[in-house]
């Protein structure tokens, strides 16, 4: 009698399981949990409690119609078993669409994790080419008054100093072949970017004369680090751009290393009484290039006679 029953149970559990399954993932496609949910747990949850009660009455009235010599059962006693079977069926019924429906919940979830994982990646990777683009854009400004002002004293030096017009534009050659070569880079050793400021102190001082004053000292163990290129040349240009530069009161320009291992630029505040047009190709791209490679942002400190940059070394 006990296997009997057992097989009875395990074959309602079947069943409900598979008809459970059925409904879950019908609905699943008609009325999916993301859609509608309070309206989705009560026509499921009816769905499963109808489906049992019919479960359990078509299988009883098989049974008496198969079965003819069952004995004479008190009808309340029927009744009672018949309830307690269809309740326990229930039960079963909603848990197995339980699992199914913390399974399905699961999935979608996770499925839902990726594709936001895969859109957040997507727009990292757009969001990535879109700086490469600005910072390639950002390397390629030169401004052009360096050339034309270079051109027009070399053109000068020449009708006047054959020697020092032909030295001159051997410098202009070499400054401006670092530009192009070395302007494509994200960074270059401080040594490097020493050796071009060098060339272009040269021209700055031939085309200003005595109006600029230049004092460079840059500790030994700082020079085999990194900075971005052209950074000192932009900085010097902005200086003298903005600035008064006269034998007078000369523009003093001042390129150091500090004890928190910094590049600093400082120059004397002669501010021009008209202030001139920016190209934006100095300071505010340095500061541009800095923010877009991930690095420190340098620091800016003005007083009322100096204007200083200072550079984390990278």
């Amino acid at each position: 009698m006990f296997i009997e029953d057992a097989l009875w149970i395990f074959f309602f559990s079947i069943i409900i399981s598979e008809v459970s399954i059925f409904i879950d993932s019908t609905l699943n496609k008609l009325l999916p949990w993301k859609d509608r949910t309070v309206k989705r747990l009560l026509i499921q949850g009816f769905l499963q409690i109808v489906g049992s009660v019919l479960i359990v009455m078509i299988i009883n009235a098989i049974v008496d119609c198969t079965s003819d010599n069952l004995p004479e059962m008190d009808s309340r006693k029927e009744y009672t078993l018949l309830g307690q079977w269809v309740a326990t069926n229930i039960v079963i019924s909603l848990i197995i669409s339980g699992f199914n429906t913390v399974d399905y919940l699961l999935q979608n979830w996770k499925r839902t994790a990726v594709e936001a994982a895969q859109h957040k990646i997507r727009a990292s990777k757009h969001k990535q080419a879109a700086m490469v683009a600005e910072l390639q854009a950002l390397k390629l400004q030169i401004d052009p008054h360096f050339i034309f002002n270079n051109l027009s004293v070399l053109s000068e030096l020449i009708l006047e100093d054959q020697q020092l017009g032909y030295e001159y534009s051997e410098k202009f050659a070499r400054v401006y072949r670092y530009l192009l070569v070395n302007s494509k880079k994200d960074i270059i050793a401080v040594e490097e970017e020493l050796k071009f400021l060098d060339s272009y102190i040269f021209l700055i001082e031939k085309r200003i004369g005595e109006g600029v004053v230049f004092k460079i000292d840059i500790q030994e163990e700082y020079r085999s680090m990194y900075t971005l290129p052209l950074s000192l040349q932009l900085l010097v240009e902005n200086a003298i751009k903005h600035n008064q530069t006269s034998k007078a009161n000369p523009l003093e320009i001042y390129v150091y290393t500090n004890s928190e291992g910094e590049l600093v630029v400082s120059n004397t505040f002669l501010p021009l009484i008209n202030k001139p047009d920016s190209s934006g190709v100095g300071l505010t791209n340095i500061i541009a290039r800095y923010e877009i490679l991930g690095y420190t942002k340098p620091i800016i400190e003005k007083t009322e006679d100096k204007f200083i940059v200072k550079l984390p070394l990278i």
